[in-house]
């Protein structure tokens, strides 16, 4: 399907989401008002051409369905909107979740789960692994190829769910796939600021979504979890963000369990900059990337036709 064809260069898309993201995610802001922001923000990064949206319902939480092109898919992704656990929703990620949907070829499902600090830890957790139930039996079969996928916060929220679904229900996702999974929430960033995220805001949120809790709890932190029989999976990061080093840990410590994965760095861009697919070529490549990795290991096999199709 036609997508809109990106215009900025690197360089100059963190000039201009620089000043954005420091006024929307200023420490000092209400997360009420940061999230109000971030929607308000979120238009100006466009959905393909033949985007479908529809609102629905997974274990009582909203979720939006996204695909692009006809409705109907065989192959599903539940993906966990970043936000550092207070902020974020379904509508400051369409964009991404439609470009996703495209290079996935599958029907997305952004899961609008509950936010801190009105919802504590494992709020979210609970919500997402709820979810994903509801949706592997429900709208897919139980024998279904349903893969994990978030960014951020909701790259975090995708392992800790998926160590729930292992460890309490027996159940696997298809594959994972993480952007800057934020694994370790309390750990203190190397600098202060990169282009989207603040240590000041990162660590307000921390706050928020923990509350009393154990900083080590896998629920919050799956740095701490143990990975072993996780899927397999991709991890996307940015080489100069703050999130780097703790992503490349994480990284290794899944591939010490044994699970096989697949780390890409990426020089050239910030924090999620997939946000920013439709605007920005390079963006735009790290999803394609992204959604193939996905595609590959949803795709019915049904016969020589299906699984010889790119």
């Amino acid at each position: 399907m036609p997508v809109p064809t990106p215009t900025l260069s690197p360089a100059a898309a963190r000039r201009l989401l620089r000043p954005l993201f420091r006024i929307a995610l200023h420490p000092r802001l209400p997360f009420v008002a940061q999230r109000r922001i971030l929607e308000l923000l979120a238009p100006v990064q466009r959905c393909p051409a033949g985007t479908v949206t529809r609102r629905t319902v997974l274990a009582g939480r909203p979720v939006e369905r996204v695909t692009v092109g006809a409705t109907e898919r065989r192959a599903a992704v539940l993906y966990l909107h970043g936000g550092a656990y207070t902020a974020g929703s379904p509508a400051t990620h369409r964009s991404l979740a439609a470009h996703l949907a495209a290079a996935a070829d599958a029907a997305v499902y952004v899961l609008d789960y509950r936010l801190a600090p009105e919802h504590r830890c494992p709020a979210a957790v609970e919500d997402a692994t709820a979810a994903y139930l509801e949706l592997v039996t429900e709208q897919f079969g139980a024998d279904s190829a349903v893969a994990l996928a978030g960014d951020s916060a909701g790259g975090g929220l995708a392992v800790a769910t998926a160590v729930r679904l292992r460890d309490r229900h027996g159940v696997s996702p298809a594959a994972l796939g993480l952007l800057s999974p934020w694994t370790d929430p309390s750990a203190a960033l190397p600098f202060y600021r990169d282009v989207v995220i603040n240590a000041g805001w990162t660590s307000a949120s921390c706050r928020a979504y923990l509350g009393d809790g154990d900083p080590t709890d896998p629920d919050f932190a799956p740095m701490y979890a143990d990975l072993a029989g996780l899927p397999a999976t991709l991890v996307q990061v940015a080489t100069t963000e703050a999130l780097y080093r703790q992503v490349c840990t994480f990284a290794s410590k899944l591939g010490e369990a044994g699970v096989d994965t697949t780390l890409v760095e990426q020089p050239e861009l910030w924090h999620v900059a997939p946000l920013q697919a439709s605007l920005v070529p390079e963006a735009a490549a790290a999803i394609a990337d992204f959604g193939r990795f996905l595609r590959d290991h949803t795709r019915p096999s049904t016969g020589p036709e299906t699984s010889s199709r790119a």
